[in-house]
């Protein structure tokens, strides 16, 4: 209002402009000219102003809540009640605000698991290395399975989505059975290479695909990162590794399988294709596995890893109850 006023519009212009009314611009002008810059502040409130120890807020929220409260973690009704009780009035409007400024999430948990294998390191700058720096003249695979896939048939159609309203589908379904899917991971170019559907995942049904990814890749050193599977490492596949040198096995650590790039296609195919799906047969998964398959082999990309072994190991190796942040 005040640098329109300094152009020399009137008071009647510059409320149009600013949507107020003729006499608040008045009020306004006149309050600057009696005393400035200053005088634009906000006057002094009436009443004693809002006392709120913070800190305390977060001291009780990273701590336990007391046996009588009988609860895991707080909430912010029941810590503003608890501290209210114990002569800090607050409103659970207050907790909350004081959560978001100081990033504290008591509703969320988050879990960890730490690999006991006595070979992490070697195992994990084998694997990291493969990725990083791949051998000269060879093809790195990723090969994992994913069990236990059901094939679901709601109990009615699915209602489409709609305008201001999602897909919706009955919560109760039927089974049809299940199946395991074995995929292989092509890491320069992320193309699934091989591919295959078993009833079971037995030692007998993982040499097959082994044979299935060496013919995909004919003549040249073949190294295939895996995880600590016992049908992995089963007697016969060490026998017919023995028997074709050229491939090469390479495990990731106890409880790091997340180190297979193939669990990200996993991921993506469960989001994709299976988990909205709806099967009437365990052959009818089979063929919306093997067509997302194609599909996605025509527009894929390969992952890019970006972690070191020295980045992986700095976290691994911390030891439980080590963040004293708080």
């Amino acid at each position: 209002m005040l640098l329109l006023a300094a152009e020399g519009l009137s008071n009647a212009e510059i409320g149009r402009r600013v949507g107020m009314t003729r006499q608040t611009v008045i009020t306004w002008r006149a309050r600057y000219e009696a005393g400035g810059i200053a005088a634009l502040a906000d006057l002094p409130r009436s009443g004693r102003p809002p006392v709120i120890d913070e800190a305390a807020v977060v001291v009780s929220t990273l701590n336990p809540p007391p046996a009588n409260v009988a609860v895991t973690h707080w909430s912010a009704r029941l810590l503003a009640d608890h501290l209210t009780k114990n002569g800090m009035p607050i409103s659970f409007a207050e907790v909350a605000r004081i959560w978001r400024d100081w990033g504290l999430h008591p509703h969320r948990i988050e879990t960890f698991k730490f690999s006991t294998d006595p070979q992490l390191e070697a195992k994990i700058r084998d694997v990291v290395g493969l990725y990083l720096d791949p051998p000269a003249n060879a093809v790195v695979v990723c090969v994992d399975e994913k069990s236990q896939i059901q094939a679901l048939d709601r109990t009615a159609p699915l209602l489409p989505m709609r305008f201001e309203q999602a897909e919706r589908r009955t919560h109760d379904y039927k089974r049809h059975g299940t199946t395991t899917l074995v995929a292989a991971l092509e890491v320069a170019t992320g193309k699934i290479t091989a591919d295959a559907c078993y009833e079971r995942h037995r030692n007998t049904e993982f040499l097959a695909f082994l044979k299935q990814v060496a013919k995909a890749h004919p003549r040249v050193k073949l190294h295939v990162v895996a995880d600590n599977y016992a049908t992995h490492r089963h007697p016969n596949v060490r026998a017919w590794l023995a028997r074709n040198p050229r491939i090469m096995m390479h495990f990731t650590p106890t409880s790091a399988s997340w180190m297979n790039m193939v669990e990200i296609f996993f991921g993506i195919i469960t989001r994709q294709a299976i988990r909205r799906g709806t099967f009437t047969s365990v052959r009818d998964l089979v063929g919306a596995i093997r067509a997302f398959i194609d599909a996605y082999n025509d527009r894929c990309e390969p992952f890019r890893w970006t972690k070191t072994a020295d980045q992986i190991l700095s976290k691994a190796n911390r030891q439980k109850n080590s963040d004293s942040r708080h």
